[in-house]
């Protein structure tokens, strides 16, 4: 551990800011897992949390962007009275219990930001609401695992 840590202060802080974000920009990682290494490598935790939520908000903006796109070209031409698939239609069962807000936090549980704002995107959510409640969940979630870090970081260490 204190090894991670002597090299990590050794980078700088614009070094650290670009690897939390990078990390915060990879499916899997985001926020949560890189605003928690951030906190256990010796970046303040406020730093970690910032640096992991602008690198996974980008990422996941861009993606959102991408799947409206994307779902815009393949629907364009398409008869809309069509019957949903089985897999559409119970993805619509889950959006309707949960909705953007329950989808968006409690997805990262089960699947990267990511995923499920893209799926949300291509399934015709609108693009702010996914954006803004993303957002939010992404916030959460950085700031729950950066806190997790920290205590386990007083524990090991014994700093309170």
């Amino acid at each position: 551990m204190q090894w991670l840590q002597e090299n990590v202060e050794a980078a700088g802080q614009t070094v650290q800011a670009l690897l939390l974000m990078l990390g915060g920009a990879i499916p899997f990682i985001e926020s949560y897992g890189a605003s928690a290494v951030g906190v256990l490598a010796g970046i303040h935790p406020v730093m970690a949390v910032l640096f992991a939520v602008i690198g996974n908000i980008v990422s996941m903006t861009l993606l959102v962007l991408f799947a409206e796109r994307v779902r815009k070209f393949f629907t364009r031409n398409r008869d809309e009275r069509k019957e949903p698939s089985k897999r559409q239609q119970r993805f619509v069962r889950m959006f309707e219990k949960y909705g953007v807000a329950g989808v968006s936090i409690l997805g990262q549980a089960v699947l990267p930001s990511q995923i499920t704002s893209s799926m949300m995107a291509g399934a015709g959510v609108a693009k702010g609401k996914i954006i803004f409640w993303q957002c939010i969940s992404i916030v959460l979630w950085g700031v729950l695992f950066a806190g997790l870090a920290s205590a386990g970081l007083s524990v090991i260490t014994g700093v309170s």
